[in-house]
């Protein structure tokens, strides 16, 4: 008679059970939901995103200089003054060691005078390189150094650090 009591009570409980279930099975339901639709967006912006556009270095190395052609050493004056200037161009090799062209990249380095002075003073950033292919390429620079600063350069701590796509227009 017991064991009759019992499953009469649990029949009873039944209905409650369900009704139980189904309210937290809805509730959890649109959880899981929420919880499904974060991770397909998340996915989605992980698989979607573009690459970065961030800077690469680029080895500089072979660096020497030799006077301008007559043509473009012409009227050269220092920036800022009417000074007479001699005007250089600064040579070497650019090793990009990535597998894509590197653009915009920006050259810095040090130029002394036989004194050990400055030629720059202030300024480490030189100029700029429009593309480097993949590899090794050549590369050129034109500064210009005030007439009075004594010859030879000494040019030091070359580098450049440029952008995986184009950045200036």
């Amino acid at each position: 008679m017991e064991k009759k009591n019992r499953l009469v009570s649990l029949l009873n409980l039944l209905p409650l059970a369900i009704r139980n279930f189904l309210e937290l099975s809805t509730h959890y339901l649109g959880l899981l939901k929420v919880i499904l639709i974060s991770c397909v967006i998340g996915v989605l912006s992980w698989v979607l995103t573009p690459s970065a556009v961030a800077l690469t270095q680029i080895k500089l190395s072979n660096i020497s200089y030799h006077e301008c052609p007559q043509e473009l050493a012409q009227g050269a004056v220092t920036s800022g003054t009417t000074m007479a200037a001699n005007c250089f161009i600064v040579t070497g090799k650019a090793q990009n060691g990535t597998n894509k062209t590197v653009y915009d990249a920006d050259i810095f380095g040090r130029i002394y005078d036989a004194n050990n002075d400055s030629v720059m003073q202030n300024r480490t950033r030189l100029g700029s390189i429009d593309e480097i292919p993949p590899g090794d390429s050549d590369f050129e620079l034109r500064i210009s150094v005030p007439a009075n600063q004594p010859l030879p350069l000494k040019l030091k701590q070359f580098k450049a650090a440029g952008f995986g796509a184009q950045v200036r227009k």
